[in-house]
């Protein structure tokens, strides 16, 4: 991809804080997104999302349409889980997720037919309050790979003078290509879900945030406004250096907005409120059609795949049945991830299904990834230049490794987002990011006993 040079499209603001330079393989820039085949099964799990997991709402030997809601909770903070085929429930059991965390989830065996559920219609939206609430019902999540349910950012209480939306389709992950074939694919769902998250919200900006790498995503976007919404559409579009973590939430808003979010703050502190680029072409998808979300796309890439796709895939398959579908391995995987290379979850078991959140799923043969035997630190503090949110990843490394509870009382651990800027950066091949994850882990604990 060439650095872009469209006219018409605003620079950032200003400078994200440290990240690193990463080779950007965007091997399936250019394949259009193919959709995936119904599986025989599908595991729905009810964690899906940040928050609390939801519970099933049905039970072995009932029989399920798409879209159908299969599991759901009474907390704030969660989002429905729905059927993304149609069949009977074949178990209500437990599964481990990627990062070890056990839920519930509703396996379903497909009948073949992709038989909508027949209470899917349209929702009725006018104000901000139907809007929440037609989101809550749809189980959008972030799609970006945090998983925040949408339905709850959006709810902004009236103390928040939030103004900007900002719509990150950034995509600065090697390998990743889900947003860019968004924006290229859907240009019309995407903005159109933008004016209407706008306008229902009351805020004055919007601004999709894009790389400076993929001008193609800026030529389409810029011309379908124009000709689909004319004078209407407010919104700007926005050219940010490529640069790893670029699309990480707290330094799109800096990028976007010269605004820094304070430790502990969010976004609509400081006037904003961010969504991924799928998320928010998924609302215009819904408001349309009523039906809520049961597939995603994902790039599979890797040396090891066959034949890199992006795919459209229902959630809850197989991820061995999306390898499958995308010819299976030319080489012997030596790492398999869910995610990208810098902040994905390595994988041990290709049972696993998809879940709403995954928007990669990569294979590497040995040898392609850089592997560095950890040494000791030389305190060279490249770390710390690389870390966007001005830690010192060492010093609290140390800290864990002593299980200092009252320094770490007082130490940021929190702040890290965990992006993988030091760990990449660190001539030692020290694993800083795994060591910050204890440091939150035992400040947790400590307060927990407290």
């Amino acid at each position: 991809m060439k650095t872009i040079k469209t006219p018409g499209v605003l620079k950032a603001v200003a400078s994200a804080v440290g990240g690193v330079p990463v080779m950007h393989n965007k091997n399936t820039a250019d394949k259009a997104t193919v959709r995936m085949p119904a599986p025989e099964r599908a595991v729905i799990a009810m964690l899906q999302h940040i928050g609390a997991p939801c519970v099933p709402t049905v039970k072995p030997g009932d029989i399920v349409g798409v879209g159908q809601v299969v599991g759901d909770s009474e907390r704030i903070v969660s989002a429905p889980v729905h059927a993304s085929i149609s069949g009977k429930v074949a178990s209500v059991g437990e599964i481990t997720l990627p990062n070890g965390v056990v839920t519930r989830a509703v396996t379903i065996e497909s009948d073949g037919e992709m038989r909508l559920f027949e209470g899917i219609t349209p929702p009725a939206v006018r104000n901000k309050d139907d809007l929440i609430k037609a989101l809550r019902a749809s189980g959008l999540v972030g799609l970006g790979g945090a998983g925040f349910p949408t339905h709850v950012k959006l709810n902004i209480p009236p103390a928040k003078k939030v103004t900007t939306l900002i719509i990150n389709a950034a995509e600065c992950e090697p390998y990743i290509t889900t947003d860019y074939r968004e924006c290229v694919e859907n240009a019309r769902d995407l903005l159109s879900g933008v004016f209407t998250v706008k306008e229902l919200l009351g805020l004055e900006n919007a601004i999709i945030a894009i790389e400076d790498n993929k001008p193609k995503a800026f030529e389409i976007l810029r011309n379908t406004a124009a000709a689909e919404f004319g004078s209407k559409s407010g919104v700007k579009l926005m050219a940010l250096k490529s640069r790893y973590p670029q699309g990480a939430e707290k330094v799109l808003i800096r990028s976007a907005t010269g605004k820094s979010v304070p430790p502990g703050k969010l976004p609509a502190d400081v006037g904003c409120v961010v969504m991924n680029a799928c998320s928010v072409a998924f609302v215009a998808r819904y408001l349309e059609t009523g039906k809520p979300l049961v597939s995603r796309t994902l790039t599979v890439d890797g040396s090891a795949i066959a034949d890199p796709k992006n795919v459209r895939v229902p959630i809850g398959t197989k991820i061995a049945d999306v390898l499958a579908f995308c010819g299976g391995f030319k080489e012997e995987p030596f790492k398999i991830l869910m995610g990208g290379p810098m902040m994905g979850l390595a994988l041990a078991d290709t049972e696993l299904p998809i879940l709403k959140q995954n928007n990669a799923i990569l294979a590497f043969a040995g040898g392609t990834l850089r592997t560095k035997r950890e040494r000791d630190c030389i305190r060279c503090g490249r770390c710390a230049f690389v870390c966007p949110m001005n830690l010192v990843p060492t010093k609290i490394m140390n800290l864990a490794k002593a299980k200092d509870a009252e320094k770490l009382e007082n130490c940021p651990a929190e702040v890290c987002m965990e992006c993988g800027s030091c760990a990449y950066a660190c001539p030692s091949g020290i694993p800083l990011v795994q060591y910050l994850r204890l440091a939150k882990t035992l400040k947790t604990e400590a307060g927990d006993n407290s």
